[in-house]
């Protein structure tokens, strides 16, 4: 018998609970080794299943789930429960023409995600890692550039979701001045809670010392940091990345680090990952991370698991925990429409 829930990708961390849900529901592996295979295993060894659990570790096989493949899933599926907080390796728009719903995991990347981005913020402050890199060569302290102290800066943040709430909460301790620019501006008690004031977008770029990027990946987002918006900001700018790569123009950042209009760059994420701008591996003052912001062992926990509480509620409320937000109207009082 066929599957009624097909995992796409990988359980690692939440796995006894899985064999728990696997007790009450028909929970399987996919095994398509390409592409290709998964899209004629949806036509025939998959075309009953209602729900698939999908994790980045696809990717490799079956590729993005664009257009043309979302259109290629099996007529009977109406749930995909996505392990990862940024859902830019899924159509949603396709998905919604399908009547697909999509959940994500925002929640449970906010602290480790919020830790990396201080890490990222501190190390580019006081210039850490050509500090590290000269002493790892023998020079000590020898041509290394002065730091910056993060007291009495003023740090922008671009995204003022889960993930920019907890970094504000984290850089409150060293007093630093917080703005924020947000789609939609934070309720006023909000803003008090985090110490935090609203400014528009351009009064972000031109006033901030640090600017931290954590807005998701979309159209409006691509390259929303681009040339126009470096020669904006101040000279001497630092500008930190933990959200997505192409976010930010990497030629232009590349360009802002060789003239000096940025000063300093921290990123965990990158416009073609695995590959990393060569402007960015070659400058002495880029923090670069290989994406590791979600990656401990509690934080990938906390995702599974609400994936698979997602599982449980698509199979037995018919709803979502954790829509996609562009999906969010389908649902009236906690349920599917």
């Amino acid at each position: 018998m066929s599957p009624t829930c097909l995992i796409v990708g990988c359980v690692t961390f939440a796995t006894d609970r899985l064999v728990e849900l696997q007790q009450e529901y028909s929970i399987d592996y996919y095994t398509s080794r390409s592409r290709q295979e998964f899209i004629s295993d949806c036509s025939n060894k998959y075309k009953d299943i209602t729900l698939i659990y999908l994790s980045s570790e696809a990717k490799s096989v079956v590729g993005a789930f664009d257009e043309e493949l979302v259109n290629q899933l099996p007529s009977s599926l109406k749930w995909i429960v996505f392990c990862a907080a940024g859902y830019d390796y899924i159509d949603v728009g396709a998905c919604a023409a399908r009547k697909i719903m999509v959940s994500h995991t925002p929640t449970a990347v906010d602290n480790a995600t919020a830790g990396i981005a201080a890490l990222l913020i501190l190390n580019c402050c006081r210039n850490a890692h050509q500090a590290a890199q000269n002493l790892r060569q023998g020079a000590f302290r020898h041509g290394v550039s002065m730091g910056l102290d993060p007291e009495g800066k003023t740090l922008g943040l671009l995204g003022m979701g889960g993930i920019g709430k907890a970094i504000a909460k984290r850089m409150s301790g060293f007093e630093m001045n917080i703005i924020y620019h947000n789609r939609t501006r934070l309720p006023i008690e909000v803003e008090k809670q985090y110490n935090v004031t609203y400014v528009d977008f351009e009064t972000l770029l031109k006033t901030s010392d640090i600017l931290s990027v954590s807005v998701p990946l979309n159209k409006q987002t691509t390259h929303l940091l681009s040339f126009r918006e470096f020669a904006m900001m101040k000279k001497g700018v630092i500008v930190v990345n933990t959200a997505r790569g192409k976010v930010i123009n990497e030629t232009a950042l590349v360009q802002g680090l060789e003239t000096g209009k940025v000063l300093s760059a921290g990123l965990d994420v990158y416009e073609e990952e695995p590959k990393v701008h060569p402007g960015l591996l070659t400058h002495p003052r880029c923090v670069l991370l290989p994406h590791i912001g979600t990656f401990t062992n509690e934080s990938q926990k906390k995702m599974e698991d609400l994936v698979l509480d997602n599982l449980v509620a698509a199979l037995t409320k018919n709803t979502l925990l954790t829509p996609v937000p562009e999906h969010k109207s389908f649902f009236q009082n906690g349920a599917l429409v």
